[in-house]
């Protein structure tokens, strides 16, 4: 689960994952390679001449690394004359100040100049078989229509738009075409209820939705347009919703809604100017599921985001020009964003939408469509590893996958019969398995056993490697950084990398809170002799106030829970290794609760803690 940490000081200060992580970071194999024919920017870098050294100098000397790929990775507007501006201690992140770029023109035009009839996006449609191709110069078609038509409508540099859509062509054009305007977009994985999808909307502030009429999945009919319809019932601010046709059915048409396709992209004209955006400006904000609490609402910039996502796509999968990359994941999730958007987009690749689900309409549908598609690289969840696992041998083996060169695993920790699995049999033994850490936080792969020397050992279930620019560091409770073998820490990340997330939505001192502070806050339960007639935030601040005058103020509590009872054994033992693993966020780790006096007391508390610290 989570761990709530942080640093001592400006220069240890972000975390993105708060997991319990075991102290072993594989070291790089030291055979001498070409460095510079896998990376060519290397060749300006002293004293680089294997991958290994070429990891040490992108976190000895982040800056040069960083400037070196910016500028020949991304397509600049006005070259960017400053790297990095970044305190951690204040939540200040800042890449490639001055610059000005246009993250749809680095997607799409620079492509369309070179192969334009090159395929984007292979939309693999719930309907197996009906896959649907479209080249760079028709997505950039769509895109400048798309452009034009928000334009049109009002949509302005600065706005949010919130999508609400399945994985499919429309959707990746309806992002691209808010980076292309300047407007941010939210988008809403569109299995999220009303209410959920209202609360984001709210929240994003956004007065435009684009939808379809109806999503379809494992051979059922969702009501998207009926959702958004509830939803925006509770958000006043909305003014338009867009409206696709994913299916012939018509759906209720309400004064606000703007029949997209036929009706109105058609009118527009295929070229759209680009805005031009600082490397700074919002690209796009994504809500966590809000399992632990409020969603946050983390804002992802232009630049960084970018170069970040399109870096991690190329060396962690090995993707190479002309593979077919088959990410998996919804475009409603970060990994969709990243690996199934704007990371193969950037590099000019091929990249599939899945719409179906892994068991539809049997389960060999994610072998079926390797075969069909000719996937090289795919990418999946550990807990559809895990399910198909369940079915066997023979769903796999029916189906030829010989184009695969990489399999990756994303959302979870592998666990090692589910890694074998994924290995032996998907990928005949053939293919490395790159299991990969990361969340929305991070923006793309932190941690991850590719890129490596090609004869470097990969350990079932373990990420293993930092990526470039990337440096972990484990930290015990007292904020040090823990250095030896077999131990357990706060998993925390040394200094800054482009991709990373810049704040929280409307909540940047939470944002700091939450990522930037010391390590770890002190927490304090408290039970009250009595009831008192105060409210529980002057309580809380007077019993700050008092620990901090009769004790020390480093021994003030960051946060006071107040709680009916505490976790007891029946012989009256208060049972703190419950309550650490509460504060923790490590549900799995609580063990067992049978031997409590009462076991409904720790549900109440981890509620609590839910409602207190989000």
């Amino acid at each position: 689960m989570w761990l709530p940490c942080g640093c001592t000081s400006k220069s240890v200060a972000t975390f993105f994952s708060r997991r319990v992580f075991r102290s072993y970071f594989h070291v790089w194999g030291r055979r001498r390679c070409n460095v510079t024919a896998f990376m060519p920017e290397a060749a300006g870098f002293d004293g680089v001449s294997d991958r290994a050294a070429l990891q040490d100098f992108s976190v000895s000397n982040s800056e040069s690394f960083w400037a070196a790929v910016a500028r020949q990775r991304l397509t600049w507007i006005t070259p960017f004359t400053t790297v990095q501006d970044c305190d951690l201690s204040r939540g200040k992140i800042k890449w490639f100040g001055g610059g000005k770029l246009n993250v749809s023109v680095n997607c799409l035009d620079r492509h369309v100049h070179t192969c334009p009839e090159r395929v984007a996006l292979i939309w693999e449609r719930d309907e197996p078989g009906s896959e649907v191709k479209v080249t760079y110069r028709s997505l950039l078609e769509m895109t400048c229509r798309l452009g034009n038509l928000l334009r049109r409508r009002g949509v302005k540099k600065g706005d949010c738009v919130t999508i609400y859509m399945p994985s499919c062509p429309l959707a990746v054009a309806s992002m691209l075409a808010c980076a292309r305007i300047g407007a941010a977009h939210n988008v809403v994985f569109a299995g999220f209820s009303a209410e959920a999808l209202a609360g984001r909307i709210r929240d994003a502030e956004s007065n435009t939705v684009i939808t379809v009429n109806q999503g379809v999945r494992g051979g059922k009919i969702t009501e998207l347009k009926r959702t958004v319809d509830s939803a925006v019932e509770n958000c006043p601010k909305v003014q338009q919703v867009f409206v696709a046709m994913r299916t012939e059915n018509p759906v209720a048409m309400t004064a606000r809604d703007v029949p997209m396709e036929e009706q109105e992209m058609m009118k527009e004209d295929v070229v759209c100017e680009p805005a031009v955006m600082d490397s700074e400006d919002i690209l796009f904000m994504l809500y966590t599921s809000g399992s632990t609490g409020k969603p946050k609402g983390l804002v992802h910039t232009q630049a960084g985001y970018l170069l970040y996502a399109a870096l991690t796509h190329r060396y962690v999968f090995s993707y190479h020009d002309d593979d077919v990359f088959g990410c998996v994941a919804d475009i409603g999730w970060i990994t969709g964003h990243s690996y199934s958007v704007y990371g193969p987009l950037a590099n000019g690749g091929t990249t599939v939408l899945f719409e179906s689900t892994p068991v539809y309409p049997d389960p060999g549908r994610y072998w079926e469509t390797v075969q069909r598609l000719k996937i090289n690289q795919f990418y999946g969840a550990p807990t559809a590893i895990r399910l198909l696992l369940k079915y066997g041998d023979e769903w796999v083996q029916k189906y030829d996958r010989s184009s695969l060169k990489t399999l990756g695993s994303v959302g979870e920790p592998i666990n090692t019969e589910a890694w074998e699995w994924y290995h032996r049999v998907v990928g005949d033994g053939g293919c490395p398995v790159v299991d990969t850490w990361w969340q929305t936080e991070t923006g793309g792969i932190c941690i991850t056993p590719k890129p490596c020397d090609p004869d470097a050992e990969i350990i079932p279930g373990m990420a293993m490697r930092p990526f470039f620019g990337i440096k972990p560091v484990l930290m015990d409770t007292e904020g040090k950084v823990l250095t030896s073998n077999n131990t357990t820490g706060a998993l925390c990340i040394a200094q800054p990398w482009p991709g990373m997330a810049r704040t929280i939505h409307n909540d940047h001192q939470r944002f700091i809170e939450t990522y930037c502070q010391p390590h770890p806050g002190v927490y304090a339960f408290v039970v009250l002799k009595k009831v008192v007639d105060v409210e529980e935030a002057d309580l809380s601040k007077q019993l700050k106030h008092m620990v901090s005058k009769k004790i020390a103020k480093y021994a003030c509590p960051d946060y006071i829970q107040f709680v009916q009872r505490l976790p007891k054994t029946r012989s009256g033992k208060i049972m703190r290794r419950v309550l650490r693993k509460v504060v923790e966020r490590d549900l799995n780790g609580l063990g067992d609760l049978s031997t409590l006096d009462d076991p409904a007391a720790v549900e109440e508390i981890i509620q609590g803690h839910c409602e207190l610290c989000g």
